[in-house]
């Protein structure tokens, strides 16, 4: 389908294969100006037409794995550039890409492997930031002056790094911080809904900070950590933030691309240093976004590396070498059942926190948030609300966010600014659907059949199977 934001170009091209629907070049031609002019999402569509006429065209399907990724999806692409590097026919950039995709998601080993597949293939494919990043040495054949353009004039003995392995002996300059610290502004007042998570958290790391001598009686230390979990959108990140803010601490955002690195043993030393930087800076909120990322379970894992680092994230929740006093860590993920029952013993996440759909009151609560010190009139947010059930604190932005487009819209006709009112917030909730439909229908299954000690009962009394 053609759309009005598309070059002159493509639009011509969409005429031919209107024209000749069949003809493989056309549609070829046509993904590959798609992804060119960066509109991933129908490049996506037209690899996928293409391949449905030539499924095992190589050319193809490395396209589709480029598209992927170019739209932020990076584990198609991997599952695609999987199936194609098996192929003898798989361009050498082929395997380079999956070289670098590899190495993004921390399988520092394979990647170099598919690299020096790929350069050996044809050299021309070789990548100097990747291989000196890497210190990948390649075969005597292949380093002529043409495969070796990422040679710095420096000895290759100087690196951290060698065809991906960490030298023993080598030392950085000096530690740096990984994350920015921020001081968050916001507090549970900007949070709509939540009532009994806020208070849970109140009980597990604003009081102990708040009302240090009463807890200091007991021999309460002030630390420990919360695991949130739920459908993406729900709030997990903006409640961690407004926790910080609450008790006016620092507040580190951790998410995977500031701890998994290129090379073995770099990930692990990162996720030190986190520690480390929320330690100096304590009272500190330290959280972990998508932490199943860095938690997986180890029984799933095929390499020694993702091991490696989840010992390490272990040994500094138990605080082994250094107190985490004052350190309070926060962790959200959309999929508990991919973490590693280790993270969930006492003294580690030993607060797992179901966050729901906001009901109701806090759909209501939401809404008037972000309708603040917009133009609005009459608006009716209860009736609102009761049309958004099931939807995520992100499903409700996006109903705002519609309805503001549509205000704009009609305010350039009109030249004049007009108020939002309720109709017209109905109006967007009508072409809106929740987006919590399918986590629910796999968090179904895992409640009703993976459900060991009840860690999943909360979802199933939220679906009232209960």
């Amino acid at each position: 389908m053609s759309t009005a934001a598309e070059p002159e170009h493509i639009q011509s091209l969409r005429a031919a294969v209107r024209l000749s629907p069949e003809n493989l070049p056309l549609r070829q031609a046509l993904a590959d100006a798609l992804l060119a002019a960066a509109l991933p999402a129908l490049a996506v569509t037209e690899y996928r037409a293409a391949l449905a006429l030539a499924p095992a065209h190589p050319a193809l399907k490395f396209g589709l794995a480029r598209a992927f990724h170019a739209d932020g999806k990076t584990s198609p692409a991997l599952v695609v550039l999987e199936d194609l590097v098996k192929s003898p026919e798989a361009p050498a950039r082929a395997f380079v890409f999956h070289a670098r995709l590899l190495a993004g998601v921390g399988e520092v080993q394979l990647a170099v492997e598919q690299y020096k597949r790929g350069v050996a293939k044809d050299r021309t494919a070789a990548d100097p930031d990747f291989a000196r990043r890497f210190g990948i040495q390649l075969a005597p054949e292949a380093e002529s002056a043409a495969a070796r353009p990422f040679s710095s004039g420096e000895s290759d003995d100087d690196g951290e790094v060698s065809d991906g392995r960490v030298r023993a002996n080598w030392q950085p300059a000096e530690p740096e911080a990984v994350v920015e610290l921020e001081r968050p502004r916001i507090t549970f007042a900007d949070v709509g809904g939540m009532d009994a998570l806020k208070e849970e958290i109140r009980l597990k790391i604003i009081y102990p900070l708040t009302h240090a001598e009463m807890f200091k009686a007991y021999g309460k230390s002030v630390g420990g950590g919360i695991l949130m979990y739920g459908p993406p959108g729900c709030g997990k990140t903006h409640l961690a933030r407004a926790t910080a803010g609450e008790v006016k601490a620092s507040f580190l955002a951790i998410g995977i691309h500031d701890v998994l690195d290129m090379w073995i043993g770099k990930s692990e030393r990162n996720l030190h240093e986190v520690f480390a930087q929320a330690r100096r800076n304590a009272p500190c909120v330290l959280f972990f976004d998508e932490v199943d990322a860095l938690g997986a379970s180890r029984t799933d894992m095929k390499t020694s590396a993702g091991r490696h680092l989840i010992n390490q994230f272990l040994s500094e929740l138990d605080g082994v070498k250094s107190a985490n006093d004052g350190v309070l860590i926060l962790g959200a993920t959309n999929a508990p059942w991919h973490l590693d029952s280790a993270f969930r013993r006492p003294g580690r996440f030993d607060r797992i926190l179901f966050v729901p759909p906001p009901d109701q009151p806090a759909r209501a609560g939401i809404l008037r948030l972000h309708l603040r010190g917009k133009p609005v009139e009459d608006i009716d947010a209860e009736a609102v609300a009761r049309k958004c059930e099931g939807f995520s604190g992100a499903d409700i932005k996006a109903v705002i966010d519609v309805t503001v487009e549509n205000k704009l819209r009609e305010a350039m006709k009109s030249g004049v600014p007009l108020p939002i009112r309720t109709r017209d917030l109905l109006h967007a909730v009508a072409g809106q659907k929740p987006t919590t439909r399918e986590w629910f229908a796999t968090a179904k299954n895992y409640a009703l059949y993976s459900n060991q000690g009840g860690a999943y009962d909360d979802i199933l009394t939220h679906l009232k199977l209960k």
